[in-house]
């Protein structure tokens, strides 16, 4: 008599529903049709991994379990994409360095520019404002300040390692390279006159209390993030972000995002190399910000916490 496997062979669309609904109120992770296939293949492969013999079973488990959180912790690691490079859509990082810090640098009363890198993956990015901040001539601590998040703590620790193969230099200049890093085992590693300078934190962009902890900043770069989320959680996050911007602050998106049928509390502003958002000064935007939020059915109350 042949075996018969105890463990779920496809998810069903009531289990797909269930287990995707769950990681986009959790963390803004959008699954659609498109996507079913590498979600629950994935998820399938944790099931296996527990011996557990259903993917309500699994549900069950993420949502009470005495290891919920970490399950969700880890789970969050086998779904989300951490593709990432050094320099990535470099003329924006460039305007960054050369526009906006030295702005915002002489309107804050000598206080360092506060960045915040939301969505760093492994670090290439939070790593390459320290590099061309240096290259120029800006001053890591007294100019500005680098925050770098993510939801992946799998990421995180690559981030913090600092060490990297040869995929992340793509659009690195080789003699970045040899300023920055040094030859090791396992490829290249950041120099400690960067690393040093660049403060990780493990965060859910939907995690309202411990986005009070960030304080309110100057620039914030969130590219290629809220792609992966549905239009409600992508509002949602740009909520987060006015509410984090210093009036006058700035918002830099992936070339290919755009604000367009999500937000009107930001405005466009030209800069010499790039076109980038930023937090008006006044009153009229913030009457937007809070009638956004209304229309969103998101409760002030909530919005206020992230304020901080």
């Amino acid at each position: 008599m042949p075996l018969v496997s105890a463990e779920p062979r496809s998810m069903s669309d009531a289990e797909f529903r269930m287990l995707s609904d769950l990681l986009r109120g959790h963390c803004g992770l959008h699954f659609d049709a498109e996507t079913r296939y590498v979600f629950e293949k994935r998820v399938m492969r944790r099931v296996r991994e527990l011996e557990l013999t259903s993917f309500a079973a699994y549900h069950l488990l993420l949502r009470s379990g005495p290891q919920a959180s970490g399950e969700l912790a880890r789970l969050i690691d086998e779904l989300t994409v951490n593709e990432t490079y050094f320099l990535r859509e470099r003329a924006q990082l460039v305007a960054l360095v050369s526009e906006i810090v030295p702005e915002l640098r002489g309107s804050r009363d000598g206080r360092p520019v506060q960045i915040w890198s939301a969505g760093c993956a492994s670090g290439e990015e939070p790593y390459s404002v320290v590099m061309l901040a240096r290259e120029a001539g800006l001053v890591p601590g007294a100019d500005f300040r680098v925050y770098a998040s993510d939801i992946s703590q799998r990421a995180l620790r690559r981030a913090r390692e600092g060490v990297y193969r040869e995929a992340s230099f793509r659009d690195c200049d080789p003699a970045l390279r040899e300023r920055y890093f040094a030859r090791c085992e396992q490829g290249w590693r950041i120099a400690d006159a960067v690393k040093k300078h660049v403060d990780f934190i493990h965060l859910n962009l939907f995690d309202a209390s411990k986005l009070a902890l960030l304080g309110t900043l100057d620039v914030i770069l969130c590219r290629n993030v809220i792609i992966y989320f549905d239009a409600t959680g992508k509002r949602r996050s740009i909520g987060t972000f006015h509410a984090k911007l210093h009036p006058g602050g700035y918002l830099l998106l992936g070339h290919s995002e755009s604000l367009i049928n999500l937000s009107s509390s930001f405005e466009l502003h030209q800069l010499r190399r790039d076109l980038v958002y930023r937090r008006p000064i006044g009153s009229r935007a913030d009457a937007g910000f809070w009638r956004e939020l209304a229309a969103d059915g998101r409760d002030p109350v909530d919005a206020r916490e992230i304020v901080g």
